[in-house]
């Protein structure tokens, strides 16, 4: 892009950025299944206003923005209660899940270095987030992924035996986000006390499961109650449906948290210090956080995740009817994933990719691809809630076509980009 000779009028600049839209995922409508969340008009223009009015001031310093630092205070105290913490816990705000992932695998490095480890490595399920394997790529930690049970869930007994001498964490999810289920968190903790490991719990996605506990639906123990977790990551841009850019990074103490603060003098710049990745970092997406979660208050949350939770339930319901298709796992939380019947002889089963094409072709309809085994993926929030019989629907007539036709689906989409 060249830049103009003489600066655009602000009304011709936004024109065209809306214009840049046209091929957009048109997520407010319900018909994404990914990436983006919807609690409504509302919600969603006071995130964007409050994102807007704090975007310049920067979170670096803390003292000179003491608006910030009482932002992070309540937005950090208020997460770290919810995932089951007291007056020990503490914690950061971070810019996303992945962010809070690095560091918390970061802190554990650096908390291995402090006991003598010095190539340290870490055990995790084979569900575990894809950000776990970028930390071992970034921080040379390795990653030894572990098979996890015909259930989805991790395997705690195949993870005591893959731990070694140089092994400073586990790590389990609430929930894993490929099939939406729960690890065994108790059974984790009870070995990482066993060893004496640190235990990460990525509850990236589990925002709604301080909600679902409330509302009687969930009844597992997977947070900071459990003896032996020592963090916890929890996005608030997904399920807390604030705006992009918030995650907080939770551990058991202080203490345990100084693990992941980087503080140097080594240059001629003055100290510098960092509690996480990222130096510099935009207000806005905090006071974005800070705003939403305070309108929606539990009773928000208590609503939007009960809706969220029935439109799984009844996605699931509708897909399980659908012969050749079947759910993987028992879903616990707001995800699931389906994909063909593997009980069917192969020259039977539909090529759930080709349903996805389809779906995204003929109605809009978007949802994540994931192998193996082959599936697709729904992230379901309550914008899905009006929408779930007409999705099913589509789902019914897609996979009959594609049965009628055989073509194959399209293998090459992928979570993320690489451009």
């Amino acid at each position: 892009m060249a830049l103009p000779s003489h600066g655009l009028a602000a009304n011709d600049v936004l024109t065209q950025l809306e214009s840049f839209r046209t091929g957009d995922l048109r997520w407010k409508e319900g018909r994404v299944f990914s990436l983006a969340y919807y609690a409504g008009a509302e919600v969603h223009a006071l995130g964007t206003e409050a994102y807007a009015r704090f975007s310049s001031e920067n979170m670096l310093n803390l003292d000179a923005f003491p608006s910030l630092r009482k932002m992070q205070s309540d937005v950090v105290s208020t997460v770290c209660e919810l995932l089951g913490g007291d007056d020990q816990t503490a914690g950061v705000f971070t810019s996303g899940g992945t962010e809070s992932i690095l560091t918390a695998v970061e802190g554990a490095r650096n908390w291995g270095r402090s006991r003598g480890i010095m190539a340290p490595s870490m055990v995790l399920p084979t569900t575990a987030h894809a950000a776990f394997s970028k930390a071992a790529s970034y921080f040379g930690v390795r990653a030894i992924r572990v098979p996890v049970r015909d259930d989805y869930r991790a395997d705690v007994d195949a993870m005591a035996s893959a731990i070694t001498p140089d092994t400073v964490l586990l790590v389990g999810s609430a929930p894993s986000y490929p099939q939406g289920v729960i690890d065994p968190i108790v059974d984790l903790g009870a070995l990482a006390l066993e060893r004496e490991l640190l235990l990460h719990v990525d509850a990236c996605m589990g925002f709604t499961l301080p909600w679902l506990k409330r509302l009687g639906l969930v009844t597992k123990l997977w947070g900071f109650e459990v003896d032996g977790v020592t963090s916890m990551s929890c996005d608030l841009h997904k399920f807390g449906y604030t705006s992009k850019g918030a995650s907080v990074l939770a551990h058991r103490s202080k203490e345990l948290r100084r693990h992941q603060f980087f503080v140097t003098s080594d240059w001629l710049g003055g100290l510098y210090g960092s509690p996480a990745i990222l130096g510099t970092r935009g207000g806005g997406s905090l006071a974005a956080a800070w705003a939403v979660m305070n309108h929606l208050g539990e009773d928000g949350y208590l609503r939007l995740t009960k809706q969220a939770y029935q439109a799984r339930q009844r996605i699931e319901a509708g897909v399980g009817a659908i012969p050749g298709l079947a759910v993987r796992g028992e879903p616990e939380t707001t995800l699931l994933a389906f994909g063909a019947d593997t009980d069917l002889a192969s020259d039977e089963q539909v090529d759930i990719f080709a349903v996805g094409d389809r779906l995204w072709k003929n109605g809009g309809w978007y949802a994540d691809r994931q192998t193996p085994p082959d599936s697709l993926h729904c992230t379901v929030n309550a914008s899905h809630e009006g929408v779930v019989d007409e999705f099913v629907g589509a789902i019914a007539q897609t996979v009959a076509d594609a049965l009628d036709d055989r073509v194959a689906g399209d293998r090459t989409r992928a979570y993320g980009t690489v451009e």
